[in-house]
Parts: C-alpha cells; sequence; structure tokens
C-alpha cells in the first residue's frame, strides 16, 4: 500500500509517516472525527480564496510551507531523513520531485534522487537520471537532464544542469530550441541553440548562451560567441541579431543592433552598420516613459558617405508631457525632425517613415488650461526636402503663434459660446512661396443655443471673425497692412424618425434623419490677402454641414446657401450596432460665391454636385463603404471612393477599393492575407490572434496599388509566410514609388525563430507587411504568459 508523510520545514522539522488514506490532505485524525458526525456533510461546502494559489509564492509563505513526500514504501527518522522507494514523490510548494528512489535528509533540506527523476517547479520541467537538490534554496545538479520552459514552450537537454537558487540555473552542453519534439526516435528539431554553456534566469527572464552555433535543418548556418535570448516576452539587454543586406545601391550590409533595457520605463537600442560600398554608420534610439511625461529620441550618424561624398545625419525626437501647476495645468509637446541634405528620404531605406518625407516638421507647443480658459505658445520650422524633377513650395513657418481660448462651460440660458485669440508670425523664402512675409491676428467670437430633443435638434450660431495683417513688404497695391471682419450666420436643424422593421429576416431598428443646414456670409473682398495657412476643404459629408469652404484663416467663403440632406440607418434592436447606413446631401446657393484661393474660379452652380454615401457591415465578417461625388448636369462622378472588406476569421481578409478622382487619378488597391493551405482543404485551426493557425502551413501576404491612368502598378507588395510553429520564413518582393519619375525595388527574406529570434536578409519583411497591407495580423503576437497550474502536477 501506498506510504505518506508530512514534512514541516521549521527546525526541528517535524517527520510523520502514515498510510495513504487522505482526504484533501487531512490528517487521520481529522478523517475518523469527520466520519463521526455525518451531519457535517448536511451543509454545502463554503469555498473561500486561498493564498495558496499564487502565480508567485512570497518568500515569508514559502518558508512556512511544509513538505510532502509519498511512495511506495517509505522508511527513515523522526525530524533526521525519509527514504521513499518505488513511485517516490516529494511536493513543497510549486515545486515537486518524482523519481524511483529519493532520500531526503530534513535537517540539510536536501533531496537525492535517482532513476527517472522528474521535477517540475512552476511549470518549468527538468527530467533526468541522478539529481541532488536543497528543496528550499533551489540549489543542487541535475545530470543526463532534458528541460521545458513554460513561458516560451523551449526545451533541450544537458550533460548536466546546475540550479543556482531558485530563479538560476546553468546548463552546460546544452541545447535550446521552441520546435515541438516528434515521438519518433530519429527526430531532430528544425532549428536548435547548441551551446557549451547555457545560463538561465527566471528571474529577469533571459537566457545567455556561450560558446554557441546555431543550426537550421541540421546545417550550422551561425557561429555565436555570446548570445542572450529571452525566455518570455519581457524586455532585457544584449546584442540582437544583426541584419545582412545586399542591395544594388548599398553593396553588402552589416548592421549590428544592441539593446540596452535601463529601467522599465526606459530603454535604448544602439546600432552600427557598415556597407561596402557607402561607409559606416551609426545611431541609436532612446525611450522613455514616466506618469506625467513620454517620448524617444532617434538619431544617426556617417561621417562619410562615398554615395554623395559628403557627411549624413539624421535626427528624431517625440515628447508629450504635462504636469499641475497650481495654477493650472502646463504641457509640453515636442515633435522635432531634422536630416542632413535634400536626397536623404531617398538614399535611406532604413529610415523611419516620417523621416522619409521631403516635408519634415520641427514643432514645439507650451500649452496651459485652467477651467473654460486655455493658452498655447507654438513654433513651427519645416525643412523641406527638394527634388529637381518635383519641386515643391514650402508651407509657412510659424515663428511663433500665441493663441488664447475661453469657452465658458456653464453660460445661462442653454447657450454656448467662445472667444479666440490667436497672433501668428509667418516665415518662409519669398523667392519660393511669391509672396510677403507677415504677422496675422484674429479674433473669432460664437454664441449659439441648441433646442435639443430626443426626436431632433435645430441650433443657431452667430460668429464674428475679425483679422489684421501686417506684411514685412507692400503687396501689389503698395499696401502694407490689411484687416477684414466678417459676420457669419448659420441654422443648423434635424429630425429623428424611427421604426421597427425587418429584412432578409433579420429584425432592425431603422432610423430616417433629414438635415437642413443655412448658411450665410456676406461678400468682402479678399483676393488682395495673401495665403499662409488656408486650403479648400474636401468635399464631403462631415465638411458640407460647416460654414465655410476653406480650412484655416486667410479665407472666409461668401455664403448664402441651404444644405439638404437625409440619412437612413439599420441598427441591430439588441446591441446598438450598425448594420447598414445610406445618405444623400446637396447643397443649393442663392447667390453666387465670389471669394476664392489664389488662381481660383467663382462658384455659380446653384446646385452642388451630389454626396451619396452607403456603409454596410450586415456580418462582422463584411464590410462596404462608399461615398461618390455625382454631377448630375455632366452625368459623370467627380470623386469617388468605393472599398470592401471579407474577414472571416483571423488571418484571413481581403479588402479592395476604387479611387477615382476625374482628371487626375483613378486608382484600383488591393491588399490581402490568406493562408494557401486553403486551396487544398486544409483549413487550419483557429488559435486566435497571434498565435497563427497551427504549423506546416503557408501564408499569401499582398498588396497592389495599380493607377488605371497611367496603365501601370505604383506600389507592390507580394510575399509569402510559412509557419512552422518553431520558425517563421518570410519572403517579400516589395516595389514603391519614391517620386514621379522613380521607384525603389527590394527582395526580402526572413527567418524568425520562434521564441528566440529574427534573422533577416535586408530590410524586415515583417516590417513591410505592417506598413503596406491593411488589417495584417503578425503570426507571432505577443500573448499572456501561461499560468504555472497550466503545467500543473
Amino acid at each position: 500500500m501506498a506510504k505518506s508523510a508530512r514534512l514541516r520545514p521549521p527546525v526541528p522539522r517535524a517527520l510523520a509517516v502514515g498510510v495513504a488514506l487522505a482526504w484533501c490532505g487531512l490528517p487521520l485524525a481529522a478523517m475518523a472525527q469527520a466520519a463521526a458526525a455525518p451531519s457535517a456533510w448536511d451543509a454545502p461546502p463554503v469555498l473561500r480564496t486561498s493564498p495558496l494559489l499564487q502565480e508567485k509564492i512570497p518568500d515569508a509563505v514559502r518558508s512556512q510551507l511544509p513538505v510532502f513526500v509519498k511512495g511506495d514504501h517509505i522508511s527513515g527518522q523522526t525530524d533526521l531523513n525519509a527514504l521513499i522507494e518505488g513511485n517516490a514523490e516529494l511536493r513543497r510548494g510549486d515545486t515537486v520531485i518524482r523519481a524511483d528512489r529519493l532520500d531526503y535528509n530534513v535537517p540539510e533540506d536536501l533531496a537525492k534522487a535517482n532513476g527517472k527523476v522528474r521535477i517540475n517547479r512552476a511549470g518549468n520541467v527538468y527530467e533526468g537520471t541522478a539529481l541532488e537538490l536543497r528543496v528550499e534554496a533551489f540549489e543542487g545538479f541535475f545530470s543526463d537532464a532534458r528541460y521545458r520552459f513554460l513561458a516560451t514552450q523551449a526545451h533541450g537537454d544537458a550533460t548536466r544542469v546546475d540550479f543556482t537558487d531558485r530563479y538560476r540555473a546553468v546548463v552546460h552542453n546544452g541545447t535550446y530550441t521552441t520546435c515541438e519534439r516528434g515521438n519518433e526516435e530519429s527526430w531532430q528539431p528544425d532549428w536548435v541553440l547548441r551551446a557549451a554553456t547555457i545560463r538561465i534566469d527566471n528571474e529577469e527572464e533571459v537566457g545567455t548562451a556561450e560558446d554557441a552555433v546555431l543550426e537550421f535543418k541540421g546545417i550550422s548556418v551561425l557561429p555565436i560567441p555570446y548570445i542572450t535570448f529571452p525566455l518570455s516576452e519581457k524586455r532585457k539587454s544584449g546584442l540582437l541579431p544583426p541584419t545582412i543586406g545586399l542591395d544594388s545601391r548599398d553593396g553588402v550590409t552589416y548592421m549590428q543592433p544592441y539593446y540596452w533595457n535601463i529601467a522599465p520605463n526606459r530603454d535604448a537600442t544602439l546600432r552600427a552598420a557598415l556597407m561596402t560600398k557607402r561607409g559606416a554608420n551609426v545611431g541609436g534610439e532612446f525611450r522613455y516613459l514616466e506618469p506625467t511625461y513620454h517620448g524617444q529620441i532617434s538619431a544617426d550618424v556617417m561621417p562619410t558617405d562615398r554615395l554623395r561624398d559628403r557627411a549624413r545625419w539624421s535626427f528624431s525626437g517625440q515628447h508629450q508631457g504635462g504636469f499641475d501647476t497650481g495654477i493650472g495645468g502646463l504641457g509640453l509637446n515636442l515633435n522635432l525632425n531634422r536630416v542632413s541634405d535634400d536626397n536623404y528620404w531617398r538614399d535611406f531605406s532604413r529610415a523611419t517613415d516620417q523621416l522619409r518625407q521631403r516635408l519634415l516638421p520641427n514643432d514645439a507647443i507650451l500649452s496651459w488650461g485652467r477651467n473654460d480658459m486655455s493658452a498655447t505658445v507654438r513654433t513651427l520650422k519645416w525643412q523641406t526636402l527638394q527634388d529637381v524633377s518635383s519641386p515643391i513650395v514650402p508651407p509657412y513657418d510659424r515663428m511663433p503663434q500665441v493663441q488664447w481660448r475661453y469657452n465658458p462651460s456653464q453660460l445661462g440660458g442653454g447657450f454656448d459660446a467662445s472667444v479666440e485669440l490667436d497672433t501668428t508670425r509667418f516665415e518662409a523664402a519669398r523667392a519660393l512661396t511669391g509672396q510677403p512675409n507677415a504677422d496675422r491676428s484674429y479674433a473669432m467670437a460664437q454664441i449659439s443655443r441648441p433646442f435639443l430633443s430626443p426626436g431632433g435638434f435645430i441650433t443657431p450660431r452667430l460668429q464674428l471673425h475679425a483679422t489684421q495683417y501686417q506684411f514685412d513688404s507692400a503687396l501689389s497695391n503698395g499696401q502694407r497692412s490689411a484687416s477684414r471682419t466678417l459676420p457669419t450666420f448659420s441654422l443648423d436643424s434635424g429630425l429623428v424618425f424611427e421604426r421597427d422593421t425587418a429584412y432578409f429576416g433579420r429584425a432592425f431598428l431603422q432610423t430616417l434623419e433629414p438635415r437642413a443646414f443655412y448658411t450665410y456670409t456676406p461678400y468682402r473682398d479678399q483676393s488682395m490677402l495673401p495665403v499662409y495657412d488656408t486650403a479648400a476643404n474636401d468635399f464631403n459629408f462631415a465638411t458640407i454641414y460647416t460654414e465655410n469652404a476653406f480650412g484655416g484663416n486667410d479665407r472666409l467663403a461668401d455664403n448664402n446657401l441651404l444644405t439638404l440632406g437625409v440619412t437612413t440607418r439599420l441598427l441591430d434592436p439588441d446591441s446598438g450596432a450598425q448594420a447598414a447606413r445610406f445618405g444623400i446631401a446637396q447643397r443649393v446657393r442663392f447667390s453666387d460665391q465670389k471669394v476664392t484661393l489664389p488662381g481660383g474660379t467663382p462658384v455659380s452652380e446653384r446646385l452642388s454636385d451630389l454626396l451619396l454615401g452607403a456603409g454596410i457591415n450586415w456580418t462582422p465578417q463584411w464590410g462596404f463603404d462608399s461615398t461618390v461625388q455625382y454631377n448630375p448636369k455632366t452625368g459623370q462622378s467627380i470623386r469617388s471612393t468605393v472599398g470592401a472588406r471579407y474577414s472571416p476569421s483571423n488571418y484571413r481578409t481581403v479588402s479592395a477599393a476604387y479611387r477615382l478622382q476625374r482628371g487626375t487619378s483613378e486608382q484600383i488597391d488591393v491588399g490581402w492575407q490568406w493562408p494557401l493551405n486553403d486551396l487544398w482543404g486544409d483549413k487550419g485551426k483557429d488559435l486566435g490572434a497571434g498565435r497563427g493557425q497551427g504549423g506546416g502551413r503557408w501564408y499569401s501576404v499582398g498588396r497592389l496599388n495599380y493607377s488605371m491612368k497611367d496603365r501601370k502598378l505604383v506600389d507592390t507588395v507580394v510575399g509569402f509566410e510559412y509557419d512552422s510553429c518553431c520558425w517563421i520564413g518570410r519572403v517579400v518582393l516589395e516595389r514603391l514609388q519614391s517620386s514621379v519619375t522613380s521607384s525603389n525595388t527590394r527582395l526580402l527574406f526572413q527567418i524568425e525563430f520562434v521564441g528566440f529570434s529574427r534573422l533577416s536578409l535586408g530590410s524586415s519583411p515583417l516590417d513591410s507587411f505592417k506598413q503596406n497591407v491593411p488589417r495584417y495580423q503578425n503570426l507571432r503576437e505577443q500573448v499572456s504568459t501561461p499560468s504555472r497550474f497550466s503545467n500543473y502536477d
């Protein structure tokens, strides 16, 4: 008959031996007492929380935990030792030792086991032939060991494992892989790290390998004298895998990054690159996160670039933060971007997205707010990267801009009001803009009285806009200053009707929402005023119900018009989710609009183009959205956007969009991610987002943007992914338009060793997929760490 015993760790340690008839850990005396009182069974058990079911047992609790042993035969001396033979087991807290034979010394807390020895500590499993271990301190060694870690499912074997404490171990002549072990005798992992020494630190959740070599498909692909790798998703310091690339512009490129985990809220990535055709490049990125502010700083320097025969550099920094001063909240936002020359955006494909643009903002905003008042001081200076083949007019710098707003929240009588004052210094190269720089100040006040009810609304509003200009050189009429004051009246109104209905056997709540918006602004001649921050608003459902046809403050459109529209929606009566939306709107103009931007034509048409919109999300898998600007006179659409999406499950999505701007562009955009195994009937498993759909599966990923006007592909990203469970292969052909006359073509290849690292040839295909493919899902995203109770003995 099996024997069991309970050993209490505090000195002196007591040893008790009894027959294994214990029920829920109760001693025999307690069982006898329970049997003598059958009425106790009549009441249901009372459930209560237990401090023992914790992911990590506190040290203060751990030191008081008892030791339990059991086996086919137990012998020994009280408070001295226990010898367990046959199906031996020792259990203490989150540590379980099983063996054919186990000798436990109580005063020294020393367990010696041999035979088929197995340790499960907090879900991490070790197996071998011989063990010597101080249980509470978890110090000792394991011979001929195999191991498996819970967090990453990584496993391996070793000639010996030394346990230095509860969190750290040293693996000698060991292997490490995340490939699932097969049952066949000749099984070999697809990839494996073989090392003379592997140091495991479960407290920092990081592993370190020395004198190692990485094997893939039985071939040694990379000797590694020293490397660190994660044992979880936790950040760690150490060398990251290098990137090796071959490029017609750069030659052979080797880039080595180093990650520095400075603190839980701060880190840095340092990088060095060598390009055989261009030279050496060094750089890095620093990130920080504090309770009241956060940001990042990135910089790169190439002392000598043989491509341009000069030094190249870039800098980018973002900061957002604020704190309470006692007299209001004070905030500081920075967005700084600078590069060495006009060709940087085309020569450095590995630069961040923001530094690959031709307009680089350097923006600093100091803001203050308290109750109903707020104020900002802003400086904005642009770096414009010019291209000889397609030069652009630079936007104006704001050096500086000062703004104050007052928006009373408790204005009586149901009124809403606000006042805004702004003064800005606009500066730019006059040779390129063709107009003088200026100081512009404006004041805008508005008051409205919304009348709201469940069935509709009506909101009259009155605005007054006054502007003053002071130019640094005379205008064409000789003036060095100008002013303008204009009132605007608007009346917005709408009704909401509802009814219960059903379509295609499905119940809905259908709405009918007619809306009328009238606005009037008298005409003032503004043709002599320069334009500093103003452009025509896009014509869509958001702007058709606004007072001004321009965005900015240099033009106020003279309007005497009425906008009429109606929208109907189908809503789920239980969740309120919108299944469909259809809308139409049109402007009726009672007088010509004379105010235009420079070079513009006055609007004399009494009826505007029709706006038609539809959105259908009948099921979560299907989506359709469209907006059409239709001219009734010509019978043609002026602008159209039609898009559809089908996403039946994770890693299955197809999207298509048609975009037309008559006379300018006409494009078709198609993107997808889909398992190729579906073609031969292998549907895989829905393991959830970030976990793939099972091993041995191919995926096709891509995006094609085709210009029907030019009859060519503008942007092309076509790739494949292969998921083997423990490694992922990616290859992508990328051709992206960089200017009107040029494009960049790259072939990218990457192998990701799951739970270890990614090795790339060239830039990362994963980054290309994320940036270009709509709704792309990574096959391996961060997931929650498994509980130790998911592998509980």
